[in-house]
Parts: structure tokens; C-alpha cells; sequence
């Protein structure tokens, strides 16, 4: 996508991006969201799961038939009716017994089918999203068939702290990310964001060379790197701007709606 090009479509990360850690959103960003999506396809590409994607589509006023990208891209799913379009799985028992070993306090947690999740202790609140539905269980019930993805946290570590536990852990077989605080995302091997991409433009009949995609996250490099022109926002990791195309301002100076409203 060439710098004056006009994007044919446009993927979007949630927290950090559109959203800040508040929960808060911008009037700006929501009208140029809105402005954007009803003249080509905006897809949410995010971390969450469809229980908590669901409703931030609906508060930006998204088209119903279009799609959203879950769980760092093992699920693709078509908004608002939940029609799980593509889903990847794997099986996390070799991981939960490495992060026993090497992270014994960390907490651990797997999407449910439903979207609910179940977890070995209880997340800091809101870590999950505001309204998720949770259940405690021990470790041997975490998982008894393959899952989208499992969730590694331990508040009392640090982001640097879960960097270096996922080079202890010698990750084989998956995907991971280390999140923006001490929270590592597992996913099958292969699946990042642009996995779920490559699903939601074929069912639009789009290539990738004209698509915008705006992320602040280490779980955002490949989409950003996939997409025609890729956007760090203000606040990301060094890494995740090395990746992008550009960087624009953080989510509290309404990055997003400075990159949208050039085109639309």
C-alpha cells in the first residue's frame, strides 16, 4: 500500500489502540471508526475473547456481516451472530507443566468454548474483562481437551520478568506473546493475528496489499507486518514500532482517529 493509497480495508487492535486501560474511549476514535466502516471492512484483530470483542464492536457501531479476529487469531468469528468462521487449537498440558515448574505462583487461564474462561486462581479484576465469566478449577481440569489459547499471569512479576520466563519455558509447538504487563498469551504453533486476517479478507475477497492495520502490542508484530501498510501506536514496545510502517500517537491523543481520518 503505497503512502497515498486510500486502504480497501482495516484491522484494529483493541486495548491500547482503540480502548485505553480504563476501559476509556475517545469520541474522536469513535467517529472515525464508524466513519471508516461504512465505506470499507474494519475488523477487529485483538487478544480478547468473542465475550469481550463482542461488545466493543458494538459500541464503535460495526455492520452486522462483517468479521472479528479472537484470541490472538485462533478464532475468526462473524459479528453479531458469533458464526465461528475458523478455529485453531492445541494442546497446552506440556506448557502448564513447564509453567508449574519454572513460574509456581503464576496463574494460569484457557478460553472456554462459550467464551467464558476457566482459571487456577483468580485474575486481578478486569484482567479478563469486565464481564467474563470465570471458574476456578485445579490444574488437572484446566484443560482436558486442546483450547485456543492459555493465559499466563503473575501480578507480582514484571513485563521484563515474563520475557525472560518464556525463554526459560523453551516454548515448542505453539505461539506466544508477552503482553504489557507480567502476562504471557500461548497460542497454537503458527497462529498470531494475521492468521485470522487471512481468513476474514478471503471471505471479503481483499488482498492484503491494501490493508491498514493499527496495533500497540508484541501480539500485533505480524499483523502489522502482513498488512499493506502496518501502524504502531505512540506507545508500543520499541519491537512493535521496528515492525510498522509508521507510528502515530498514543491512545490517549486519539492515535487512531489520526491515521483513519487521512482516508476517510
Amino acid at each position: 500500500m503505497t503512502e497515498g493509497s486510500r486502504p480497501t480495508a482495516v484491522a484494529l487492535d483493541i486495548d491500547g489502540t482503540l480502548i485505553d486501560h480504563d476501559e476509556g474511549l475517545s469520541p474522536a476514535v469513535v467517529d472515525a471508526v464508524r466513519r471508516t466502516a461504512a465505506q470499507v471492512p474494519v475488523i477487529l484483530a485483538t487478544g480478547r475473547a468473542w465475550s469481550t470483542t463482542k461488545p466493543v464492536a458494538e459500541r464503535f457501531g460495526l455492520p452486522a456481516g462483517g468479521f472479528v479476529v479472537c484470541s490472538n487469531g485462533a478464532r475468526t468469528m462473524r459479528f453479531p451472530d458469533g458464526h465461528v468462521v475458523d478455529e485453531r487449537t492445541f494442546d497446552p498440558s506440556t506448557v502448564i507443566e513447564s509453567v508449574r515448574k519454572y513460574a509456581p505462583n503464576a496463574r494460569m487461564a484457557v478460553e472456554d468454548y462459550d467464551g467464558s474462561y476457566l482459571v487456577t486462581a483468580p485474575f486481578p479484576a478486569g484482567d479478563l474483562g469486565a464481564n467474563a465469566k470465570i471458574r476456578v478449577v485445579a490444574d488437572d481440569e484446566l484443560a482436558p481437551e486442546p483450547v485456543t489459547r492459555l493465559i499466563i499471569r503473575d501480578p507480582e512479576q514484571s513485563e521484563a520478568d515474563f520475557v525472560r520466563l518464556a525463554e526459560r519455558l523453551g516454548l515448542h509447538g505453539v505461539s506466544y506473546f508477552v503482553g504489557w504487563t507480567a502476562w504471557l498469551d500461548i497460542a497454537p504453533e503458527g497462529v498470531d493475528k494475521s492468521t485470522g486476517l487471512k481468513v476474514a479478507l478471503a471471505q471479503y475477497e481483499l488482498d492484503p496489499s491494501g490493508l491498514l492495520a493499527i496495533g500497540d502490542g508484541r501480539n500485533d508484530i505480524e499483523m502489522l507486518a502482513y498488512a499493506g501498510r502496518g501502524v504502531a501506536m505512540g506507545s508500543a514496545p520499541d519491537e512493535v514500532k521496528a515492525a510498522a510502517d509508521e507510528v502515530t500517537k498514543s491512545v490517549q491523543d486519539d492515535g487512531v482517529a489520526a491515521v483513519l481520518n487521512r482516508w476517510f
